[in-house]
């Protein structure tokens, strides 16, 4: 197995971090004060005792109930900022170099938060660890599958001058995958794509639903890149083509082992993405509900996975940096650091 240091020092880049999914209880808390928020009478009453709840999760949907409700303790621009910016102190110090990171306006303007307001404090954090930290970032807009398409339409309208100035980077689609599979959203999609030809597509697909979901959001939504996708692996055709089109899965080990999705991560099929050359990151998805941030994703799948030394190890944050959406200099930036990080520790 290889070691700790190696990891730590392996430049890393994130593409599934829901940054709703950071709001850690000694930051939800004091947000709910600050905004005079009342949260529900079931709701956990203290720090300790969110956390107890979070280790406890039956499935997909009572996480999802605890998410929205800690979603209701953000209503200023600087309780955005100071959300995405707890984030980033993070995992600056966990080697990241590069994050292109999930926000769900409709969580908040759902709730009379203008979609501005959610995305400018958002952005503030990110021009903020560029300048502080040089981390690299893009923001992806995600539209929750279990609101109607036509309520998403009008999402995609107010955000369309972050999506034309490039603000927004890429179109995401997330919640819970059943019953509401990609060909809902294909008009959503195409009216996204016809604000930007630069607009990148992506979607979960394959982590509760079936390969199907995968092709689907593929054919229907012309993603290029699908978050969790662990259910390709059922689907040999379809692992053939995520290989040659370098489409990349965004899969999240410890999120998958909270939502009760596989057992262990040992179960997670990554060793047969690696041997049919189909590309993957490794993620954290939501870690102040999941236990974990982006290093500790790396150093379970290194405690599941021993056999796999640091050549394997270098392979796979190539093909995360070459998966991002990052300029090509960032990019060949990145791909020499893993290369002076695997010589230095294959010594």
């Amino acid at each position: 197995m290889v070691s700790r240091e190696f990891l730590l020092e392996l430049p890393k880049c994130e593409h599934h971090l829901h940054l709703e999914g950071t709001l850690e209880p000694d930051l939800l808390f004091p947000l709910a004060k600050r905004n005079n928020i009342t949260l529900p009478e079931v709701f956990p009453k203290s720090v300790e005792e969110l956390k107890d709840k979070y280790g406890k999760f039956r499935d997909l949907q009572d996480f999802l109930d605890y998410y929205y409700i800690g979603t209701n303790v953000l209503i200023k621009e600087q309780d955005f900022f100071d959300l995405a910016w707890a984030y980033f102190e993070k995992v600056y110090k966990q080697g990241l170099f590069h994050a292109e990171v999930f926000y769900d306006p409709q969580s908040h303007t759902s709730r009379g938060i203008s979609l501005e307001t959610v995305t400018k404090g958002f952005q503030r954090a990110c021009d903020k660890a560029l300048v502080e930290f040089g981390i690299t970032s893009k923001l992806i807009m995600c539209l929750l599958r279990h609101i109607e398409p036509e309520e998403c339409l009008k999402t995609i309208e107010e955000a369309a001058p972050f999506i034309e100035d490039g603000t927004i980077s890429a179109l995401g689609l997330d919640s819970a995958e059943r019953p509401f599979p990609p060909n809902l959203f294909v008009e959503c999609y195409q009216k996204a794509a016809s604000l930007n030809e630069n607009l990148r597509l992506t979607a979960h697909a394959g982590e509760e639903g079936p390969a199907q979901f995968v092709s689907d959001a593929l054919d229907l939504l012309q993603v290029t890149r699908i978050d969790h996708g662990i259910n390709s692996q059922h689907d040999d055709e379809l692992l053939d083509r995520l290989a040659r089109d370098r489409t990349l899965l965004t899969i999240c080990p410890l999120s998958n082992v909270k939502l009760q999705v596989v057992k262990s991560v040992s179960e997670l099929p990554l060793q047969k993405f690696l041997d049919k050359n189909v590309p993957f990151s490794l993620n954290s998805d939501d870690p102040a509900y999941f236990g974990g941030y982006i290093l500790d994703n790396y150093i379970q799948v290194s405690k599941d996975f021993p056999h796999w030394d640091h050549e394997t190890w270098g392979h796979i944050a190539k093909n995360a940096i070459n998966g991002s959406w990052c300029n090509d200099k960032r990019k060949n930036d990145l791909l020499d650091k893993v290369d002076q990080v695997v010589a230095k520790h294959s010594i």
